[in-house]
């Protein structure tokens, strides 16, 4: 049973007081983003015959076409490819830069260095072959953010001298302590490439970024924009999958990356069915803005302990991560701890700090989820490096994110 501090209570109660006009805002946000949705479905003309599932080649799939024209229609692009067989954001970001992407070509990632994950798929790994860009021979460089902004001088610098096939931006800060970047600033950073260059394809992870503003990348002019369904865009009830939304030509050629030239994307069954992603799609836009008043909470109730937090309370909010910089390693333990002990699943795993798949250094990762690392839920993780900073991500329910929130906050204080 969880018993939560009292001054835990007060402060955090304290601090809700303080987010009426975030939560207001925020409340603006989903109606139009719900209503959006809602008429994408209309559209679409979804019927529940959608929902069932295919099996073998999986041709003449009516609920993976009907998915991939649902995504199109929201993003407002040419196409999309949404597809189960993806397992996570890494995965459909590999695909897309394997299937873009040839020998000899150029990659410009022009918001600093890409989250941890990345870093074998453009890098490799040293004495081995594993089909990196840098096996393949593709260059790779990157611009980094001056104070959170883009530089637009060096970037155009860059782009004349490589001339790059693919240009790069992650929206959301991964393990960096910077702020996740918004559509306006996006939106600049396009045009002004678009003012001398019109030929290099601008790709956007937009992961943990979907629905938290009213427009896309896609509205900005991103010619593609990827993302996981174990984040915003399932809802916390698609159990697996990816999407990538985009142009045309794009999307046809990752197709084969995903399947074969011979095949594309009209090849690949899912003989469960696809009830679960579209009612994740669905249900997103409420699910995103309830995590989104976690992020207004945390960051209006943390800097009352004295913990700096990302964003901050002047700080817009473009994606549904906290970022809490602890300073001390035993204070991340203990605050993710506690986010553990406050989930439905898993609450009596007692956490510690591990090697985990594509990361360099030891990570603890609270994730007491339904569907297994789910950042859309209630979690908790950080890397066991100064300035041993934690980011608090997800919850499907406002109420659940507050109670844990308490709880940690009441761990610090103990």
């Amino acid at each position: 049973m969880i018993k939560l501090n009292e001054r835990a209570i007060e402060l955090v109660n304290k601090a809700e007081k303080q987010c009426k006009t975030d939560f207001d805002n925020i409340t603006s946000v989903e109606f139009k983003n719900q209503l959006k949705v809602l008429n994408a479905f209309n559209d679409a003309h979804i019927q529940s015959r959608h929902f069932i599932g295919s099996s073998g080649y999986g041709h003449n799939d009516i609920g993976k076409e009907k998915l991939c024209e649902l995504f199109a229609t929201i993003f407002h692009t040419e196409d999309a490819l949404v597809s189960p067989l993806i397992s996570c954001g890494t995965e459909a970001i590999s695909q897309t830069l394997l299937g873009i992407l040839r020998p000899k070509d150029n990659m410009l990632c022009i918001s600093g260095t890409p989250y941890d994950t990345l870093n074998q798929l453009i890098h490799g790994v040293k004495g081995r072959d594993v089909g990196s860009l840098k096996d393949y021979n593709i260059g790779y460089s990157e611009v980094e953010l001056i104070n959170g902004e883009f530089d637009l001088l060096t970037i155009k610098t860059q782009v004349n001298k490589l001339k790059p096939k693919l240009i790069y931006i992650q929206r959301s800060r991964g393990y960096s302590l910077r702020n996740a970047l918004t559509i306006s600033q996006i939106e600049r950073v396009i045009k002004d490439i678009r003012s001398y260059n019109k030929t290099s394809f601008i790709v956007v992870d937009n992961c943990y970024g979907e629905f938290t503003e009213e427009r896309e990348p896609t509205d900005v002019g991103a010619d593609l924009v990827i993302g996981s369904l174990l984040k915003n865009m399932g809802g916390g009830i698609a159990p697996t999958g990816g999407y990538i939304a985009g142009k045309h030509e794009l999307i046809e050629l990752i197709s084969y990356k995903m399947t074969s030239p011979a095949l594309g994307v009209d090849t690949g069954s899912y003989e469960l069915g696809y009830k679960a992603f579209f009612e994740g799609l669905f249900v997103s836009p409420h699910v995103v803005a309830e995590a989104k008043k976690l992020v207004a909470l945390t960051r209006t109730a943390l800097p009352k302990l004295d913990y700096e937090t990302v964003p901050s309370i002047e700080q817009p909010i473009s994606d549904i991560v906290t970022c809490i910089k602890f300073n001390d390693k035993d204070k991340l333990v203990k605050f993710t701890r506690a986010i553990q002990s406050s989930s439905a699943i898993d609450s009596d795993s007692t956490l510690e700090a591990g090697e985990m798949d594509g990361y360099e250094d030891l990570i603890i990762m609270a994730s007491g989820s339904f569907n297994q690392g789910s950042s859309i839920e209630l979690s908790c993780d950080g890397p066991m490096r100064e300035p041993y900073a934690g980011f608090l991500q997800g919850c499907l329910t406002y109420q659940h994110g507050k109670i844990g929130l308490i709880n940690a906050i009441g761990s610090l204080l103990e």
